[in-house]
């Protein structure tokens, strides 16, 4: 019989691969696991447990309770404080559609390679440097109180769940919010684009298409893929400082629980607003991490950030 027909030699015969190697890599993999998995629940346990211990060792500790973290007060206010959530989520989904519309805008005047656009273009990185430059707080006075005072609106106003004056601040706040997270949608867009190599507008252009076509076609397509993670990071954020309109007067989680801790005076309340909060925004922090790992994992590389 020769090798042929043996098919000792030929390139494509299979191969017999012993499996005793491969099975001593998983057996240590696995040891290896283990070991790993012990030393951190082993590092988590003496870690919380000296913190515990520490805190309920403290002299100030039976005050801090009292004050901070009353079940009594905890299971009266949690109702009440929880009741508003929906303000927050209403203000929050007000405000996202018009950053994302308005940051793509800023992102594409940017960008923009038209010598004529130079204008718009200088106006982008204006913009962009303004909002990213003053911290979001001070933006919501200026704008929530501001442009109030100035008396250029007269009349009512219905947009979606809101509806009232014109000088509202539950028009003004979430306002705020979009000329400010638009400067940094903004910055996350431009990277984006920034990052599709320069060879697809080239192959685009070779195609007769169009700078037009070429941004909407091309350009745009994979740099969306590229900005979701950031985008989603952003956009958690958001969901925190839509308690920063508290200052104006809106009246939702964060702001209902500042009135009773100020006529209870304990700040068990405020402990309520951060459970809602941590319970609002985990699951989100963690449906992010999934898809900025699930993206690294699919493009091999790193996502924009």
């Amino acid at each position: 019989m020769t090798n042929h027909d043996t098919g000792a030699d030929h390139p494509s015969a299979p191969v017999r691969v012993s499996d005793q190697p491969l099975t001593r890599r998983q057996l240590w993999l696995r040891r290896k696991r283990r070991k790993a998995l012990l030393v951190a629940v082993t590092s988590t346990i003496v870690v919380f447990g000296a913190a515990i211990v520490l805190v309920n060792t403290s002299s100030g500790w039976p005050k801090v309770k009292t004050i901070f973290f009353n079940g009594e007060r905890f299971r009266e206010d949690f109702p009440e404080v929880l009741s508003y959530l929906w303000v927050d989520v209403k203000l929050f989904l007000q405000c996202a559609p018009f950053i994302l519309i308005w940051g793509l805008v800023i992102a594409l005047c940017r960008n923009t390679r038209n010598p004529a656009l130079f204008p718009l273009r200088a106006f982008a990185a204006i913009y962009t440097d303004f909002f990213r430059g003053v911290p979001i707080i001070l933006t919501i006075y200026l704008v929530g109180f501001g442009i109030p005072k100035l008396g250029l609106f007269t009349g009512e106003f219905h947009f979606l769940w809101f509806g009232g004056n014109w000088n509202s601040v539950y028009l003004w706040g979430p306002v705020a919010l979009v000329l400010a997270y638009s400067a940094y949608v903004a910055e996350v867009f431009r990277s984006g684009i920034d990052g599709v190599h320069e060879s697809q507008r080239a192959g685009a252009r070779s195609l007769g298409l169009s700078h037009t076509q070429t941004m909407r076609y091309v350009v745009l397509p994979q740099a969306a893929r590229r900005v979701i993670p950031p985008l989603m990071n952003d956009f958690l954020s958001l969901q925190k400082d839509v308690a920063l309109l508290s200052v104006l007067g809106i009246i939702e989680v964060f702001r209902r629980a500042t009135s009773i801790k100020d006529l209870t005076g304990n700040f068990t309340p405020l402990v309520a607003a951060a459970v809602i909060f941590l319970a609002l925004t985990i699951p989100e922090t963690r449906l992010v991490d999934w898809y900025t790992a699930r993206q690294r994992k699919r493009t091999g590389g790193s996502v924009v950030g």
